[in-house]
């Protein structure tokens, strides 16, 4: 098949498997069903017949139910170097159009370099539309031929409250990542984040920052138990209101102005003029907080929620301190939720390492 248009995508990634393994994972029908979908998504059905001439159909189904089905011919199979083959969507915006995909292998330093282009779209606009979906696909084939890597990396350090509640939920998920400590402000954090800040997250060439867009994009990109309330439309819209109450008032009051006053003292201790005026704050959200468990062991109910993983991280530091463990006692139903939380698997995974 000949380009039918000047408009085409190219997209080069690295992947620390062997280009044999990777080939397989491109040409075999077990393999294919196992990633051949953006992150969300689940393959349905997958049918190859891998050789010149021979056709492939995969059924791409996402949460809601909806599916999406593409399919094409095979147009070279040069084992384990190149693959090429045609791309039309059945039905829906782009079944108009056939495209051409070529795939080369190339081996390189104790992995393989894959380089695609996709060409033949129509405009600008339809091929761009490709270009996350790939970058997510080729995530999926990352994960599935490297075992003992990933393609997602946290940035940030392990000891902040935001990065914690993070690798929480990637915990709460199962997902496999990689931490990459990092100070705020730094050019490695810089160039994800554009105000410095910590944590940032990286799931390929994908790039996310700010922790409750990484938590909503891990939720919806990754198998697993869901972040968000299933109790209900009430039980969701508390969970956001938790986490925005957290992040707008109680991370300057908890952590900002106590317990960093603690951490970051110099010679003459902690300032106490702001520990002063923090604490009053403190306790009044603590009282919140007591009320809003009620009966339950989570914020929200009876199961947990993402608003409890940016509330327990908090907690276990003012767990740490003076002033603000004589003010816990004062509160069971908060110690009573953050000992639920550290009884969970995920929390003692993600424990952060104090000097």
């Amino acid at each position: 098949m000949k380009e039918a248009a000047t408009f085409h995508l190219e997209i080069d990634r690295f992947i620390k498997a062997p280009r044999e393994k990777i080939f397989a994972a491109l040409t075999e029908e077990s393999k294919l069903k196992a990633w051949h979908c953006p992150r969300g998504m689940t393959v349905a059905e997958a049918s190859v017949d891998a050789r010149v001439g021979g056709a492939y159909r995969i059924v791409m189904a996402s949460r809601d139910g909806s599916r999406y089905a593409v399919g094409g011919v095979y147009q070279a199979i040069e084992r384990p170097d190149f693959l090429a083959y045609t791309w039309r969507s059945e039905g829906g915006p782009g079944s108009e159009t056939t495209t051409l995909i070529e795939i080369k292998l190339t081996p390189q330093d104790g992995g393989t370099s894959l380089h695609m282009r996709h060409t033949g779209f129509p405009n600008g606009e339809v091929r761009d539309s490709h270009s996350h979906g790939w970058q997510s696909v080729f995530n999926r084939l990352s994960d599935l031929v490297d075992p003992d890597g990933s393609a997602v990396a946290v940035l940030g350090d392990p000891r902040s409250t935001y990065c914690w509640t993070v690798r929480l939920g990637l915990a709460e998920k199962g997902v496999k990542y990689r931490l990459e400590p990092n100070a705020p402000q730094t050019p490695a954090q810089l160039a994800i984040h554009p105000f410095g800040k910590i944590p940032a997250l990286r799931d390929g060439e994908i790039e996310i920052y700010e922790a409750r867009a990484i938590l909503g994009y891990v939720d919806e990109a990754f198998e697993g138990p869901s972040l968000i309330s299933t109790a209900g439309l009430l039980a969701r819209a508390r969970s956001e209101q938790w986490i925005s109450a957290i992040n707008c008032y109680c991370y300057d009051a908890m952590a900002r102005r106590y317990v960093l006053q603690y951490v970051m003292a110099k010679g003459d201790g902690p300032n106490r003029t702001i520990i002063s005026t923090a604490l009053p704050e403190i306790d009044m959200q603590l009282a919140l907080f007591e009320k809003a468990y009620g009966r339950n062991d989570y914020l929200t109910g009876s199961s947990m929620a993402m608003a409890d993983l940016f509330l327990a991280p908090l907690i276990f530091y003012l767990g740490r301190f003076p002033e603000s463990t004589i003010l816990l006692e004062k509160y069971p139903r908060v110690r009573n939720g953050q000992a639920v939380m550290q009884a969970r698997p995920s929390f003692a995974a993600t424990l952060p390492k104090f000097g």
